[in-house]
């Protein structure tokens, strides 16, 4: 049993904290030996042609705002497109849109899923390049110009931007988003540097419109799908943190939960389907880096939490070893903390202390729903979307 915990904590304490250890230390050794990277980009090149797609279901309440910051971002005049889906919308998002003659707006009474409202607009585009943002995510002024410059290297598919989560003051547990994404943009920054970044998330990413190739309709994360199904191509996701979608935490840690069991579920249907990955005597780095960061979280981390935490407990009952009694107390402590934020949490006590053991609780309990939701089938393509807090603007 020594041996069976021993290794489930090494799985464990590599994919949240040894990966990012170990990927510090190759970039180290690589810009010792080669030279930091300069990913710095002229401000004299030629930007490609651009469009912006957006998909909005009942979006009414921020429609506007959205609007005029999509209106205001900078790039040059001639050579940016903006498209509005709004497929199956109920409420006025459709009437709001269509007050702008800037915007083309593409509307079907019927409601088919995010991704069949995606594809039905790349098929209107006509750009080199596609950027897709969120509707309840505002940009910074120059993301599309930072994203964009990235195109004038051949070997780059896709281009990944920085989510950033408004925490208000009185955050609640759900600012463990925040603390999260953090730690996400730095691996994401790390494993740009090392080869690409595994896969992109919907709140900005964009592609080149010439390898978009359309993921099944169901696919859960379609952004996910559509960015990994371009570095299956050989081509790469950079990373670019000067390119930023900000948007606040979910309205509160039951909206969290709904949010990370869908994407849970929509992780293993990826892993499905992009099982060609996994070769890694056929994409050796870009394995490693896909195996390391998606595919353990996704799926056998948070069993190796429940599998160790007993095991360690029947240990420490039976053995007088120091060491795995002192590791049994530091799991209980843990664990502890997060039932103590669950129960302050309910009765809408904030401690700041322990967002991050309750949030990490959340999201391993997430994985293990989401997967048990997606073997029994009741994953759907098209889902209520959670909510959100009080949305916020960025000029910058």
């Amino acid at each position: 049993m020594k041996i069976i915990l021993i290794i489930s904590l090494a799985i464990i304490l590599y994919t949240f904290i040894g990966y990012g250890i170990l990927l510090y230390v190759i970039l180290k050794f690589n810009r010792l030996v080669y030279g930091k990277p300069d990913l710095r980009k002229s401000n004299n090149i030629v930007l490609p042609t651009c469009t912006l797609i957006v998909a909005a279901y009942n979006e009414q309440a921020m429609m506007v705002e959205k609007i005029s910051n999509t209106l205001a971002l900078d790039y040059p005049a001639g050579q940016l497109k903006f498209i509005f889906v709004t497929d199956g919308s109920t409420d006025q998002t459709p009437a709001i849109i269509a007050r702008y003659p800037e915007i083309t707006l593409l509307h079907q009474a019927k409601r088919d899923g995010k991704i069949a409202a995606v594809h039905r607009a790349i098929n209107q585009v006509d750009t080199e390049v596609i950027v897709f943002t969120d509707a309840n995510t505002m940009l910074n002024r120059t993301a599309l110009i930072e994203i964009c410059k990235h195109y004038t290297d051949p070997l780059i598919g896709a281009v990944a931007g920085e989510k950033r989560v408004h925490m208000d003051e009185a955050a609640d547990a759900t600012a463990g988003e925040g603390f999260y994404w953090k730690y996400e943009s730095k691996l994401k920054q790390w494993d740009s540097e090392l080869y690409t970044v595994v896969g992109a998330a919907g709140e900005l990413f964009s592609i080149r419109k010439k390898l978009y190739e359309p993921v099944p309709r169901d696919s859960v994360l379609d952004d996910f799908m559509i960015s990994m199904r371009i570095v299956e191509k050989g081509y790469r996701i950079v990373y670019e943190p000067r390119a930023y979608a900000t948007e606040t935490a979910s309205l509160n840690i039951t909206e969290e939960l709904k949010r990370k069991v869908r994407i849970s579920a929509g992780g293993i249907q990826s892993i499905i389907y992009l099982k060609g990955l996994l070769n890694i005597f056929r994409t050796p780095v870009l394995s490693f880096q896909y195996i390391s960061h998606r595919v353990l979280r996704w799926t056998i981390v948070p069993f190796l939490l429940i599998l160790s935490f007993f095991i360690n407990g029947i240990i420490a009952i039976t053995d007088t070893n120091v060491f795995f009694r002192t590791l049994s107390v530091l799991q209980i402590v843990f664990y502890t903390l997060a039932l103590i934020g669950w129960m302050m949490e309910k009765r809408q006590i904030r401690i700041k202390a322990l967002f991050v053991p309750y949030y990490f609780c959340m999201m391993n309990y997430a994985v293990i729903a989401g997967i048990f939701r997606f073997f029994r089938g009741k994953q759907n393509v098209v889902w209520h979307k959670a909510e959100r807090k009080q949305s916020i603007s960025v000029i910058s």
